[in-house]
């Protein structure tokens, strides 16, 4: 009937999945395919509330899951040269926390630096709000806007807000103590990964397989962003160095972690060098800012990136829009930063893992075998129009050729 959802691919009889899909087939037939869809929302939107709720212990926990991922081989490798399991699980834990200790310590400097440059230009910035508050009054903008607008660019707003924003980046302590207790016991465990995966391949291969995938694709992604996005930053923090703009360092550091941020990030990016380069150098400098990011950004993310990364990412783009918003609404900016593997998670737990959701799959994600039948068409589109074009031209050729016979 075709006001119900779609029969599931039978299962094997007497296999785990008999039951299963039995009762979704029964399901199926019992309530109208809207009503499925209405409290499929509905749970989908109780769980991101909950999640929404927990997102102080939730942020570090996904965090923690995807640097353990990352690291995993590390450890791997190290256990293959004979080292101990309990060594190298340290040795791994060890290094991971120190380069997030470090470049938490980085980001603590440039914001503190940041903050005691700020009033050097509290002049330059009152003139910015002066020069806004006349063009926005001459546009029509009603003055209690303009007020509220202007008053964000006042300078001790901005010293408050800058001072703020390094209380909060204080606060990161208790989450570092959670990453690293997290990171302890989920690399403890890891040791146990392959056996506990060799048991469930044997009720549930398609689940490991996709794992498998998941943690590959995951890995590479990650691992090609961090050292595209370092590259990145530290060659935006020399450019705009060299120019003269002020906290290059923390432009440089806010480059990087934008970088994970697909779609959206390089604004996020732009705008500070932007406004404090207009305040050094006026529109000559915004100028030059915008093209030595827009160079690198195009070069290191534009073509360096998907080449590298191929096909690990596999969505579309306007479900990896869509993942930035989700993710950050969720579980806050770390939630910006991870969306990519954690909507790549729930896509390997929801559809991946499962051969009667595969279907979905071009659907979510531009798949190599999407892109194959997209060229095909597109070649027998051109082809098609190759013929049409030969035929009026032959048709044009032959009318030519009667109406030279007639008039001889």
């Amino acid at each position: 009937m075709t006001d119900t959802v779609d029969d599931v691919d039978a299962a094997e009889p007497g296999s785990a999945r008999t039951g299963i899909t039995n009762g979704i087939a029964a399901v199926s037939g019992r309530y109208p395919r809207g009503t499925v869809i209405l409290v499929g929302l509905a749970a989908a939107t109780v769980t991101a509330i909950g999640l929404s709720g927990i997102r102080g212990i939730l942020a570090p926990t996904l965090l923690t899951l995807i640097l353990t991922i990352c690291a995993h081989p590390v450890r791997t490798m190290l256990e293959k040269r004979g080292v101990p399991h309990g060594i190298a699980t340290g040795s791994v834990i060890l290094v991971v926390f120190g380069l997030l200790a470090g470049f938490t310590y980085t980001l603590v400097i440039a914001f503190a630096q940041f903050a005691s440059m700020l009033p050097q230009y509290s002049d330059q910035l009152t003139a910015a709000g002066a020069s806004i508050t006349t063009w926005l009054a001459s546009i029509g903008i009603d003055p209690a806007q303009i007020s509220q607008i202007t008053s964000s660019i006042n300078p001790g707003t901005i010293v408050a807000a800058a001072q703020g924003i390094l209380g909060s980046v204080f606060s990161i302590t208790t989450s570092l103590v959670i990453v690293l207790t997290f990171m302890i016991l989920m690399s403890a465990d890891a040791v146990y990964v392959p056996t506990i995966l060799k048991q469930l391949s044997e009720r549930q291969p398609h689940f490991v397989t996709a794992l498998g995938e998941y943690a590959s694709n995951v890995r590479r992604y990650m691992v090609v962003t961090t050292v595209l996005g370092v590259t990145q930053g530290v060659l935006s923090a020399l450019a705009l160095w060299i120019m003269g703009v002020p906290s290059a360092l923390l432009w440089g550091i806010l480059v990087f972690l934008c970088s994970f941020i697909p779609n959206v990030g390089y604004f996020f990016a732009l705008i500070p060098p932007i406004v404090f380069g207009y305040l050094v150098g006026g529109w000559g400098m915004v100028i030059a800012v915008i093209v030595v990011y827009g160079i690198i950004n195009a070069v290191v993310q534009s073509i360096i990136q998907p080449r590298v990364v191929g096909s690990a990412v596999s969505l579309s783009q306007t479900l990896t829009f869509f993942s930035v918003l989700f993710w950050a609404v969720i579980i806050g900016p770390i939630g910006a930063i991870l969306a990519i593997p954690l909507t790549l998670l729930g896509k390997t737990l929801l559809v991946d893992s499962d051969p009667a959701s595969r279907w979905t799959r071009p659907a979510l994600g531009p798949t190599a075998e999407t892109r194959a039948l997209m060229r095909a068409d597109d070649a027998a589109s051109k082809a098609a129009r190759k013929v049409r074009r030969a035929e009026k031209v032959a048709a044009k050729s032959g009318e030519a050729t009667s109406s030279g016979g007639a008039a001889s």
